[in-house]
């Protein structure tokens, strides 16, 4: 039986793509988890942003429920 020849030229040139794509791989796993890194980041910050829409939501509450009990009590007089 006749073993089909392996052309080197198109052997290296397959290789060569072969290698093209390990190296785009790994460059889409790094911006990958850049970008990963990046979410959390934004994440934390909403997260964060949310407890000081909370706090002042709060605040506002205490100053609009004082406002209401000294207008109560000047109109009562």
């Amino acid at each position: 039986m006749n073993s089909p020849e392996i052309d080197p030229v198109k052997y290296g040139a397959l290789y060569q793509k072969v290698q093209d794509y390990e190296r785009r791989f790994d460059d889409m796993s790094a911006k990958i988890d850049k970008m990963e890194t990046s979410i959390d980041t934004l994440v934390a910050l909403a997260n964060q942003g949310r407890g000081g829409f909370w706090v002042g939501m709060a605040v506002v509450s205490a100053i609009s429920s004082a406002m209401g009990y000294i207008s109560h009590w000047i109109g009562k007089s």
